[in-house]
């Protein structure tokens, strides 16, 4: 019975989505590193750049980026059914958690410990943010034109507070127009 169960990849899209849910605090940045963990690592349901993709996928596409990104991945596994079964993974810890969190708010949100403690969480989901930063930096940024959007980009969000759909968009479309120049070139030499 268990061997037909471990089998079974829609049970494994909704337990590796539903451990996703579960530890990711602080938003869709800081499921990264265990995203990467489970899909890449562990299943090998994406490489690392097509992690990235839907990962970028999911941050442009309206809603919340791990449901996008847990959508996609499952549909890539197993179609629409596999892509159900993901974003229920990562949606239901969350469930779980906000109708708990509910039901005893007031009995807890001013207790010392509980803050104290959220505060604790506040600087590790930083860190994690930064990790997977500096990892999917690594995989991206593969020449001096990718640098160079990276860093227009970076400016245009953090500095110029530019809606980051147009940045994406024009980051997009810099890339086409970039690597055609490139293709042109190869094509004449």
């Amino acid at each position: 019975m268990f061997s037909k169960i471990k089998e079974n990849v829609f049970l494994e899209l909704f337990i590796a989505f539903f451990k996703i849910g579960l530890f990711t605090i602080g938003g869709g940045y800081a499921m990264l590193p265990m995203l990467r963990k489970e899909v890449v690592e562990k299943y090998k349901w994406a490489s690392d750049e097509e992690m990235m993709d839907y990962f970028a996928i999911g941050q442009s596409t309206p809603g919340i980026i791990a449901i996008n990104t847990a959508t996609f991945i499952g549909y890539k596994k197993k179609g629409v059914l596999g892509g159900i079964f993901a974003t229920l993974g990562v949606v239901f810890p969350s469930w779980i958690i906000i109708i708990g969190i509910a039901l005893f708010y007031n009995q807890f949100a001013s207790n010392p410990y509980v803050e104290s403690a959220f505060t604790g969480i506040r600087v590790v989901v930083i860190v994690l943010i930064l990790n997977a930063v500096i990892r999917m930096g690594k995989k991206a940024i593969k020449n001096w034109y990718s640098l160079l959007i990276f860093i227009i980009a970076f400016v245009f969000v953090a500095f110029i507070n530019v809606s980051a759909i147009y940045v994406i968009l024009a980051a997009g479309i810099l890339g086409i127009v970039i690597n055609s120049i490139k293709e042109g070139e190869r094509n004449d030499s």
